[in-house]
């Protein structure tokens, strides 16, 4: 799986206390996010329903329109983008309303920042999973990451460990030429001496059982530069 980072993140703040929404957008902002702000529940809506945020810190207590009935509209809507709820009620049955309206975690002010960073980043690690393949294909060649088990055309191919790593990684970088050196360091995370043939030998015996009943090639070495599948 695909760690969630900070790096092109932006995250939307529908809060109408100044003093907390910038307090809020800072600490995302020294962690690596870049942040928006809305102050009132409809251009909140509007903001959320229709803008590019990965994740979203919403009030309960807004002007205008309250943080539910955004978060409601927002499920209604079919969109699955993470939301934490902020309020001022932290009793068990405020709770549950937030949870219950859609919200996908809870946060009773007064609050730590930090833990709120840490909790909206928790929340983008599990959306990233949700929708992360586990099937991995180019053209009639499958690699199904639950199972470990690999076809082609159909028909299972029987791979050694450190096989399947190189394929995997060569799937995962389907089209793009990788060095030897470069596959060394992320495939076993090896520094050899710079005339080991493990690489090539390795390469050598994967393209013998993916290629070697197929007309179509797919695992190709450039000249100079490394290797390439698709």
């Amino acid at each position: 799986m695909v760690e969630c980072t900070a790096e092109a993140m932006n995250i939307l703040i529908i809060e109408d206390d100044s003093t907390t929404a910038e307090f809020v957008a800072g600490a995302f902002r020294q962690a690596g996010y870049s942040t928006e702000h809305v102050s009132d529940g409809e251009t909140g809506l509007a903001a959320i329903l229709h803008g590019p945020y990965d994740a979203a810190v919403v009030d309960i207590m807004l002007p205008k329109l309250d943080g539910l009935e955004i978060i409601r509209r927002l499920r209604t809507a079919g969109k699955a983008l993470p939301v934490i709820v902020l309020s001022a009620r932290g009793s068990v049955d405020a709770k549950i309303r937030g949870l219950e309206a859609g919200g996908d975690d809870y946060l009773s002010k007064p609050f730590s920042v930090a833990e709120l960073v840490a909790r909206v980043q928790a929340l983008l690690r599990r959306a990233n999973r949700a929708t992360e393949t586990t099937v991995l294909k180019v053209d009639d060649l499958e690699m199904d990451l639950v199972t470990h088990r690999v076809t082609r055309a159909g028909v299972p191919i029987d791979l050694q460990p450190l096989e399947y790593q190189l394929l995997e990684y060569l799937l995962r970088n389907r089209g793009r030429v990788v060095s030897r050196n470069t596959i060394l360091d992320r495939v076993w995370n090896y520094s050899f001496d710079p005339h080991t043939n493990l690489v090539e030998s390795r390469v050598y015996h994967l393209r013998e059982k993916i290629d070697r009943n197929s007309e179509r090639k797919l695992i190709r070495t450039v000249r100079g530069f490394g290797y390439v599948l698709g």
